[in-house]
């Protein structure tokens, strides 16, 4: 279903009857003015949307189901997805929604062009992806398993083996295929984003569904339990690609935050030195330039088939690649209900450290300038 269907109307519309919309459709009272719930029916199951064609991940569907109000969620499917794409329409501009057809044109002609080199790939195979450490831990679901395959070097990152040698090698093998057939064939592709001028978007050759598995089932369990504050129990969206560092790529990449509310990154290989990632924090918006504190900062070297798992705002980049061809793969895995009510909030002490650090400085203060004036009711001088 069209977001634009909404919109659409023939020239003579049948009347609404009571109870219902022109389609059909039960308006329950008082939803002319269309809401969320501030918080999600963490006890409701929500319908699945992977059989429909929509302008919106079917995850995100499913996702945002858990935040109607609750007279809404004994409707059929067609009446909720009806009143999601109602909202959707307030917050999504036609430029945007001519945007994403666009894009989809686009994805639609690499796809029906560009032949797999390992179709194997393009479908979730867990025993064959994953080290047996790595499903171990996502089998039991529990922190403390997550904990045992797992290092957090600074607080907030965490590193662990993930992906099996052969997998790394067929990925790199499949990006480098599909680069030669971009060559060969002068298709003008659309890089990974505008920090990058080297590397591939996964999700645009096909590869969309297997990294939808990738997220949903393997990451958002541990996203849930660590980053439960950015999102990470809501992921229903990603951007999925690979970036490749060298002489003649890509050398290093400043300091940023990532487009996303958690980021996992893997090194797949190849033969290289330098590169390190570099970290310096979790930030908000307004405190994305502020300094580091020394506890904060971290070098890591990338080791093949292990992945760097951290919060999107996280703030790092990439040391210069000194010599060899580094291939990392990216997925910025994103959340559309916290996006949402991102918009709402004003404090992140949750999660930013400078938001904690001047939160714990004013609690500092507070305690000082209340043992003063005890200090001074009792005749005492302040120490």
């Amino acid at each position: 279903m069209s977001l634009d269907a909404a919109r659409k109307a023939p020239q003579q519309q049948p009347q609404a009857s009571a109870g219902h919309n022109r389609n059909g459709v039960p308006v329950l009272p008082g939803t002319g003015m269309h809401r969320l719930r501030l918080n999600p029916n963490t006890e409701h199951k929500p319908e699945s949307y992977e059989d429909m064609q929509l302008d919106f991940s079917p995850l995100f569907f499913s996702s945002l189901e858990s935040y109607l109000p609750p007279s809404m969620l004994a409707l059929s499917r067609d009446a909720k997805l009806q009143y999601m794409c109602d909202i959707l329409l307030r917050y999504s501009p036609e430029g945007e929604r001519n945007r994403v057809q666009r894009h989809h044109e686009y994805r639609q002609k690499i796809i029906a062009n560009y032949q797999p080199l390992f179709k194997e790939l393009y479908t979730m195979n867990a025993a064959n992806f994953f080290v047996p450490s790595f499903l171990y831990a996502i089998n039991a679901n529990k922190e403390e398993s997550f904990r045992s395959v797992m290092a957090e070097p600074v607080s907030g990152v965490f590193t662990f083996e993930m992906l099996q040698p052969q997998f790394c090698d067929l990925l790199f093998s499949e990006v480098q295929n599909f680069e030669r057939w971009v060559h060969k064939t002068k298709f003008r592709i659309m890089r990974p984003n505008t920090m990058n001028k080297f590397g591939a978007v996964l999700d645009d050759f096909g590869l969309e569904a297997m990294l939808n598995r990738l997220m949903e089932d393997f990451i958002r369990p541990i996203s849930k339990i660590f980053f439960p504050e950015v999102g990470g129990a809501t992921l229903d969206s990603h951007h999925g690609f690979v970036v490749e560092y060298g002489i003649d790529r890509d050398v290093e990449l400043g300091f940023h935050v990532d487009d996303s509310e958690v980021t996992l990154n893997i090194c797949l290989g190849n033969q290289f030195s330098g590169g390190d990632l570099f970290l310096g924090g979790v930030r908000c918006d307004k405190h994305v330039n502020t300094e580091a504190q020394p506890e904060e900062i971290l070098d890591y070297s990338h080791v093949p088939g292990q992945a760097v798992l951290h919060r999107g705002c996280h703030r790092h980049g990439a040391r210069a690649t000194i010599s060899g061809h580094r291939v990392n793969l990216l997925l910025w895995c994103r959340s559309s209900v916290f996006r949402e009510l991102r918009k709402y909030q004003r404090d992140f002490s949750s999660w930013c450290g400078e938001c904690q650090r001047e939160k714990r400085e004013r609690q500092q203060n507070s305690i000082a300038a209340t043992k003063e004036e005890l200090l001074k009711r009792e005749g005492k001088p302040a120490q």
